[in-house]
């Protein structure tokens, strides 16, 4: 498996016009997936890419309160992971069409359905998330969609420190960051550390 630290060139072989193809950035919570495909996006410009994260697909807070999964928002059923590969099917073969897909918004806390459009033209579609290459339920069915899978491996430190970060940027107390870190980003972060083995590309981030 390959080790690189300049990705840029790789994404840019991928955003061939007349074709469509999906890059996954995966890798643990705070690893820095969702910056990273956000840089590789800018600096390809919208006509040749667009970011479709995978957090759009979290189940709304209403739903996880009455399966009883508040408490474990994160891990991997607490996501519609069948829709979100019904998405990447629809992505995979662009019709006439352009496709509209769902974003995360962090200061709601919420899924907004239909906020990304994806045009007909634009050949490369960047996907980020924690479990693109988690190989259980309906999240085995992700892999084989990718073109291309990389995987981050940041050091453990810094991605631990932008977690809270997050976590107290969004409202939680630094106590509670720290137990919810402890709790659940780091078991979620334990359960895709295999997927590691199924990436095309491994990236030590820092």
């Amino acid at each position: 498996m390959e080790k690189t630290t300049e990705p840029m060139a790789r994404a840019s072989a991928l955003a061939t016009p007349g074709s469509r193809r999906i890059l996954g950035i995966a890798g643990p919570p705070g690893a820095g997936k969702s910056t990273l495909a956000a840089r590789l996006a800018d600096a390809l410009g919208p006509e040749k890419a667009v970011v479709v994260p995978m957090d759009g697909f979290h189940l709304a807070q209403a739903e996880l309160a009455r399966l009883g999964l508040a408490d474990r928002k994160g891990a991997p059923d607490t996501f519609d992971a069948a829709g979100y590969v019904c998405l990447l099917r629809r992505l995979r073969a662009p019709g006439a069409a352009t496709v509209y897909a769902p974003a995360f918004d962090r200061s709601l806390e919420e899924p907004v359905a239909g906020s990304i459009p994806v045009a007909p033209a634009v050949p490369l579609v960047i996907t980020e998330g924690n479990y693109l290459l988690h190989d259980a339920g309906e999240w085995a069915a992700v892999r084989p969609l990718l073109d291309e899978a990389w995987y981050l491996a940041p050091d453990e430190a810094l991605r631990i420190g932008r977690l809270l970060d997050r976590h107290v940027r969004h409202g939680k107390d630094p106590a509670c960051a720290r137990a919810w870190v402890a709790r659940s980003d780091e078991a979620n972060a334990r359960l895709v550390a295999p997927g590691r083995d199924r990436a095309d590309l491994v990236l030590d981030t820092g």
